[in-house]
């Protein structure tokens, strides 16, 4: 209630006020127990863009919905900045392609992505890579595996906010539908990374990024203006060409101008369309696109 009435109207409340007030008109929860403190405090990294935090939380956020949609969360270790929060219908291959991008556009490229043992980034073989991981090493990100959940501890805290945040909220402006969830969504991250102060930095996120930035703590790199940028961030499978000239895209066979028995490569991108090129991605190449249903 205090953010709602810093963010629509400009009007700052103490949030022990808000409880008290909460607490005389049996509008309060029940008080959550003292955890004991932690005997070191976690490690933080020195500079912003050295560690990103990502994670995804399933939950029911629609009042009366009992469908766990997941939302992909992402913040800067340094800074606590939120660089990206989002929900989508299911946690697949696709709904990183979307999100991920999104936040190295508008904030940059990190170094080191903080992630668990989820299959999408962690495979058991030996020196292999997942699409995923192959997408990010392209574009010279490495991924840092959390040992337990609790190493994850700054990124689980997050999580709790929207828990709590996002359900009544929803209920309250009666928003049921993910498209407008989303973009409620981002206005609140983006002011909770302006005016939210954080209780261990005792600054809010973005005054802590743009300090980092001020005194050149900063290792982000920009998004490179890459032509293989849209089919890095796609689910790419391997195709031949049949005798007919043609490949099967979905329940159609396209003819491509490109030699019988060759193999080509067909990329679902994350609005749905598809491309087809003669070769994988290559930094040493350009691509070489034979067809697409992507409608301009």
């Amino acid at each position: 209630m205090a953010s709602e009435a810093l963010r629509l109207h400009s009007f700052k409340l103490d949030r022990t006020q808000v409880r008290r007030w909460a607490i005389q008109n049996n509008h309060a929860h029940a008080t959550a127990p003292k955890r004991p403190q932690a005997p070191v405090c976690r490690w933080q990294r020195s500079q912003i863009g050295e560690l990103w935090q990502l994670d995804a939380s399933p939950h029911p956020w629609f009042p009366d919905s009992p469908i766990h949609f997941p939302m992909l969360n992402m913040l800067d270790d340094c800074s606590r900045l939120f660089v990206g929060s989002k929900l989508y219908e299911r946690e697949l291959l696709l709904s990183y392609f979307d999100f991920l991008p999104a936040a190295f556009l508008d904030h940059g490229r990190p170094l080191q992505l903080y992630v668990d043992y989820h299959s999408l980034f962690f495979t058991k073989t030996p020196d292999a890579l997942t699409q995923l991981g192959w997408a990010l090493k392209f574009y010279d990100i490495s991924l840092l595996y959390a040992p337990t959940p609790q190493a994850k501890g700054k990124i689980e805290r997050e999580h709790q906010f929207w828990q709590k945040r996002l359900p009544p909220y929803f209920a309250s402006e009666k928003i049921t539908e993910l498209p407008e969830a989303n973009t409620h969504i981002t206005a609140l991250r983006l002011h909770r990374n302006a005016h939210e102060v954080h209780r261990e930095l005792r600054r809010t996120p973005q005054r802590a990024w743009d300090l980092a930035r001020k005194e050149k703590r900063s290792v982000l790199r920009p998004a490179p203006r890459c032509p293989w940028w849209p089919y890095v961030w796609s689910v790419r499978t391997s195709l031949k060409v049949g005798s007919d000239g043609r490949v099967p895209i979905g329940i159609q066979r396209l003819r491509l101008e490109h030699p019988q028995g060759s193999t080509v490569i067909l990329c679902l991108h994350p609005s749905g369309h598809h491309s087809v090129l003669a070769a994988p991605p290559n930094k040493n190449l350009k691509p070489l696109l034979l067809v697409t249903n992507r409608l301009k």
